[in-house]
């Protein structure tokens, strides 16, 4: 099993769901949950209770005018939610 690369999500939203407890980290969307839970687990040696995920699709956007259609790529988050009394440092507010 390899592990998932972790993004951390850093948002207003983020940062409040971090008080409650529930992290969120944007990770590869071939990523499951099995292997988001694992690499929290072993990267920040705390307990994992769930995880949830969910793919934003990417907008379509135009370049040039109108002239050049593109879009941008997808990208999966997901909000772990840890054990009671676990907390992951990074998303403490003034971490560095």
């Amino acid at each position: 099993m390899s592990q998932v690369v972790l993004i951390p999500h850093i948002s207003e939203k983020a940062i409040a769901l971090a008080d409650t407890g529930t992290y969120v980290f944007q990770v590869p969307t071939s990523s499951n949950k099995i292997e988001i839970a694992k690499t929290v687990e072993q990267t920040f040696k705390v307990k994992v209770v769930k995880v949830t995920t969910m793919i934003t699709k990417g907008k379509q956007v135009s370049r040039r005018y109108g002239k050049h259609a593109g879009s941008r790529k997808e990208v999966k988050k997901a909000l772990v939610t840890l054990k009671k009394g676990d907390s992951i440092k990074l998303f403490e507010e003034g971490a560095k």
